[in-house]
């Protein structure tokens, strides 16, 4: 599509390409708000307002409509009052202490301190954006009243309050460091010098130093390439498939939660239009304040996209505009690294720099929590701080000891870009410009970018944060003994004790301490781009990406099932050899593949395994107990190898590779990295013993029952049947389920969320989006379940992005929400807590304030 088309179809959806808006435009410093909203099919809300403020205003309103108590929850996290709301369990406790901390150290305060200009703290646009939405979120909760709130889990609590924007601004910041600092929490909390004459007691083993840094660098798997094990779905790696779960569930407010993501981004070869299409479909948790919601904002001539944030931000992550549309996956680059301390003899809070002593900084931190009487009781820790951030400590392989301590550097710690990052982005015409974005504000906290243009181009970029650890860096300032567990994993361990390893700057990074664009790898196709959660490496076999360094991930390694499905099916599709009509990709292939429901595993060996387990019927369990095999083999051999809701047997084989590892008979080959390895080792006899252990972990639930009989998501008294599987069986729509005995899987975890195929036409953006757990978290509120149930039988809900395409919707409600002086009169004045206003008189000064 060229130039002129583009600015046609600009043109057509109201976007004046190449005019910046006009800085008073879009921003305010009235504190009125004003905005429109349209409520389409699903409780999905357009926005339309006149500036940021009255935007984020009308995002905040409906958020808190829809999802209070989530957004709430957020805030008593980031307040370090979790331990006196939900419980002075450790968790708690030590998620209050971490957030204190950063309080008392006033981090988001000195984040929002720089100049404005987006980079060195956020710009005018983005502050108003955040203020406007505080205000919307207590406008509903003024209007409403707490105790008058329908979703039971936060009715007349007394964590339901007023937010000011700094509480939104730390919730933002939390966000942007949960794959670092936030993740190493306990290891920063528990963290205490070392009693007098303490020593470590052995040498670490490698595998002891391998764990540990995975703890603290990778918490619950974050970013750990797939093909190496762990992570959000472990599979691949070396010769085998398979091997425990899928990650973490992680109680509210907790960091444990798995993420994972797919992403395609289709140019015009690739498309029966020959324009770019985009398929995002990010794997994320089913309950919590990591939920995403639906929404379209827009501010005539100035702004407008369509599509999902994470419940309690202000702007879309995930989305489009007029002709272009991006999506995320998670990352396999590291974002902290460990610095490896000398420490003063006889003082182990002071550490040696160019051969100086500096004293560690100590922070005493207090946090009251409930007792059983009734009261509350401080709880008191010492926390210690190095130039380089935190001192982290964990038993043996990251000990702090007498001579040696160890200091965590997140490089997201002070990343205050991400709003404006995601709003520039939103104002990208192509995916050119959407890279110049993404070089000026370098703000992807811990994922990559797939995006695809009305052009026709495709893009894949890991443009997050990553510490600056070149190759160079690594091979002079990693100490020898954790140079193997670097290679291995990307996990970086840098010599403390001088300026020359620190991390230094890139001339083209927009912050000192990380990667700059010239470091990062970036591909642009006009076929396809894809990325399933491993490295850059194999983003489009015809082009690997290699040369970066190794924090970023891995190459020429194994990918995870999931990744090889993900690439078959954009090559079978392109080809017309998947039994689909056709070539090339329409939305509707796009929607047919994405829930295809393919099982990669079951294709590659499951033939295998029933020959086995029918030669040999019996096997032993781990537990020692003998297993009989005969109905497995027989489920096997009768499932359809996918995960449909008709699908029998699926179950036996998911779980199956849940218990694994699963070897191969067959070696990785570098130079067919998407077929190899393909073949199981059925000598092993760790396969049959696996099978068996899968059997016994299913007693009581028939072995060939379909899925929909087995895996469910509850919404009030219904179970609704729930498609997909775990990603570790190589499946591509990866849904992971909490397991009952006697009964299967009926509590969605994590997995498929924000679905979204859209194609850049002449006439705009057209396509399909659902959001598998619905809009709203509220069991009382018409969105807890309608698009639940609309997932479960494959459907979806339209784009509807132009006006013709929202003036089309059946269910379409309008109205407005404002918020100005006349809210003070008759004793309204006396409501507002953020902020409070002594007077009328006062209240009304505000917002007549210009």
């Amino acid at each position: 599509m060229g130039g002129a088309t583009i600015a046609a179809v600009l043109l057509i959806v109201g976007f004046v390409p190449g005019v910046a808006p006009a800085a008073d435009a879009t921003t305010t410093t009235s504190h009125g708000y004003s905005a429109q909203i349209r409520r389409a099919s699903y409780g999905v809300p357009h926005i339309t307002a006149a500036n940021f403020a009255s935007l984020g205003f009308g995002a905040g309103n409906v958020q808190a409509e829809d999802n209070i108590c989530l957004i709430a929850e957020q805030v008593v996290t980031v307040d370090a009052s979790r331990s006196r709301h939900f419980g002075a369990d450790e968790p708690n406790v030590r998620s209050d202490l971490f957030f204190q901390k950063a309080k008392e150290d006033r981090v988001v305060e000195r984040m929002l301190a720089g100049t404005p200009n987006g980079v060195d703290a956020p710009s005018r646009q983005a502050r108003d954006l955040v203020r406007g939405f505080a205000a919307g979120y207590n406008n509903h909760l003024r209007k409403t009243g707490a105790a008058n709130l329908t979703d039971p889990q936060c009715r007349a609590k007394p964590w339901v309050r007023q937010i000011s924007a700094l509480d939104l601004w730390r919730t933002t910041w939390a966000n942007m460091i949960r794959s670092g600092s936030l993740g190493a929490r306990d290891w920063i909390v528990e963290a205490t010098p070392p009693a007098a004459g303490a020593a470590r007691s052995t040498t670490p083993s490698t595998t002891d130093i391998a764990t540990a840094l995975s703890r603290v660098i990778r918490p619950a798997g974050a970013g750990r390439d797939e093909a190496a094990g762990g992570g959000d779905e472990a599979a691949g790696g070396g010769d085998e498939a398979g091997g425990g779960d899928d990650g973490g569930d992680g109680a509210p407010g907790d960091t444990g939660s798995a993420l994972g993501s797919n992403a395609y981004g289709l140019g015009g070869e690739a498309t029966t239009s020959g324009a770019g299409m985009l398929l995002a479909n990010p794997h994320f948790p089913w309950d919590g304040p990591d939920r995403f919601y639906r929404m379209h904002l827009k501010i005539p001539g100035g702004y407008d996209v369509e599509g999902a944030a994470l419940i309690g931000s202000p702007i879309v992550q995930i989305g489009h505009n007029a002709t272009v549309g991006w999506s995320h996956t998670v990352s396999t680059a590291a974002r902290s690294v460990l610095h490896e301390l000398t420490l003063v003899p006889g003082d182990p809070t002071s550490y040696l720099y160019d051969g100086r002593p500096r004293k560690m900084t100590r922070r005493t931190v207090t946090v009251q929590v409930p007792t059983p009487g009734g009261g509350t009781e401080p709880v008191t820790r010492t926390l210690y701080d190095t130039l380089y951030g935190p001192v982290v400590s964990l038993p043996d392989a990251l000990a702090w000891t007498t001579t040696t301590a160890y200091a965590m550097t997140d490089v997201n710690a002070d990343n205050g870009r991400a709003i404006d990052g995601w709003l520039q982005m939103g104002r990208a015409r192509t995916v050119r410009e959407l890279k110049k974005v993404l070089d000026r504000y370098q703000f992807l906290p811990w994922v990559n970018v797939i995006a695809a243009d009305a052009t026709g181009e495709a893009m894949y970029g890991d443009h997050s944060v990553i510490p600056r650890v070149t190759d160079e860096l690594a091979a002079t300032c990693i100490p020898d003994r954790f140079k193997e567990e670097y290679a291995s994993s990307g996990d970086a361990v840098l010599d403390g004790s001088t300026s020359a390893c620190g991390l230094g700057t890139d001339p083209d990074a927009a912050v000192p301490g990380i990667l700059g664009p010239a470091h990062l790898p970036v591909l642009f196709r006009t076929d396809y781009v894809t990325n399933s959660n491993d490295s850059h490496w194999l983003t489009n076999p015809e082009q690997p990406l290699t040369g970066y360094p190794r924090i970023i991930g891995p190459e020429q390694r194994p990918r995870s099932l999931r990744t090889r499905l993900g690439l078959l099916q954009v090559q079978q599709r392109i080809a017309g050899t998947d039994g689909l009509p056709g070539t090339r990709f329409s939305v509707e292939k796009l929607w047919q593949v994405q829930f295809g429901n393919r099982v990669y595993g079951g294709e590659l060996f499951r033939d295998d395994l029933v020959a086995l387990c029918t030669a040999t019927p019996r096997a032993t369990a781990s537990n020692g107990a003998t297993v009989d095999l005969t109905a497995a083999c027989a489920a096997l051999r009768g499932w359809d190898l996918r995960v449909d809701l008709d699908s029998r047997g699926s179950h036996l084989f998911t779980e199956f590779v849940r218990s694994g590892p699963i070897p191969f008979q067959d070696r990785f080959v570098v130079t067919d990295p998407v077929n190899t390895p393909r073949i199981l080792a059925t000598d092993d006899p760790r396969i049959l013993t696996t099978l068996a252990n899968a059997v016994q972990k299913l007693a009581g639930i028939p072995l060939d029952a379909p899925l929909s009989a087995v895996q469910t998501e509850p919404r009030g008294s219904e179970q609704v049947p729930i498609h997909g599987g775990p990603g570790g069986a190589g499946i591509f729509n990866a849904i992971s389920a909490s397991f009952t005995p006697g009964v299967g899987y009926p509590k969605i975890m994590h997995g498929s969320s924000f679905v979204m195929a859209v194609e850049f036409g002449r006439n705009g953006p057209s396509g399909r989006q659902i959001l598998s757990y619905s809009q709203s978290a509220n069991p009382n509120s018409p969105y807890y379940a309608d698009q639940t149930r609309l997932y479960s039988r494959k459907g979806w809900d339209t784009i509807k992005y132009t006006e013709a395409q929202i003036a089309a919707d059946p269910n379409l409600r309008t109205y407005r929400v404002r918020e100005d002086e006349r809210d003070c009169v008759n004793g309204g004045w006396r409501a507002f807590a953020q902020p409070a206003f002594r007077s009328q008189g006062a209240c009304i000064a505000y917002f007549r304030r210009a």
